[in-house]
């Protein structure tokens, strides 16, 4: 609030805000928002089998690990090996069994693969496993009635 002095020792309110430094406070978020925005996605890219489950929300964080079409695999965007797998996930979740895990394969990934991943998983103690596949898409040419699975 500013005031302003007339000659006869009268004291004028000046009501005007001054707005610049909220703006430039505001461009400085936007900046730093838009560089930070890509970072926080997963890059690798992975052919996901389609699901008709019901799509659930997703958590701020998540983790995912990542079987792909080589069978090599990926906890977050850094390769891990199969036995190195429990003491990357330690590292990551600092010991948070309880942390969900989002598991994404390739569909080209043999269930053996796959299979083992989870085994090596329950081994760790991570028993929070949730698989992830393509939202909204069928099951056509499935095996079954009307590409239902049995």
């Amino acid at each position: 609030m500013g005031a302003k002095i007339q000659h006869d020792d009268e004291l004028v309110e000046n009501h005007e805000i001054n707005v610049t430094p909220f703006i430039d406070v505001m461009l400085v978020l936007l900046i730093i928002f838009m560089v930070a925005a890509p970072l926080a996605t997963v890059d690798i890219k992975v052919d996901l089998p389609a699901s008709s489950a019901e799509p659930q929300p997703k958590p701020d964080a998540p983790l995912y690990l990542t079987i792909e079409a080589d069978h090599s695999l990926s906890l977050g965007n850094d390769p891990v090996t199969l036995d190195g797998l429990p003491a990357s996930l330690r590292s990551v979740t600092e010991g948070d069994t309880e942390q969900r895990l989002f598991l994404r394969a390739d569909k080209t990934v043999d269930y053996e693969t796959l299979m083992q991943t989870m085994n090596k998983l329950q081994e760790a103690g991570y028993l929070k496993v949730a698989l992830v596949g393509l939202e909204g898409a069928g099951l056509e040419g499935m095996p079954g009635e009307g590409g239902k699975v049995q």
